[in-house]
């Protein structure tokens, strides 16, 4: 997954403006308390932060 389609489908999902709040101001326990954004800049691959997402926020299984 490449970062402008991570971008997309959390919008997608979310709407523009909730899904920016959740990649840049929601803490993941996953990432060692790392925001989404936190965790891909410290290199998790960006798959597994959309996943971490969906898991963290019950997106559909079709959706993810």
């Amino acid at each position: 997954m490449r970062l402008q389609e991570f971008w997309g489908q959390l919008r997608s999902q979310f709407g523009d403006l909730r899904g920016e709040s959740i990649a840049r101001d929601h803490v993941f326990s996953a990432f060692e308390g790392r925001t989404a954004v936190g965790a891909i800049e410290a290199g998790v691959p960006v798959r597994t932060v959309w996943l971490a997402i969906c898991e963290e926020f019950d997106v559909p299984v079709k959706a993810r």
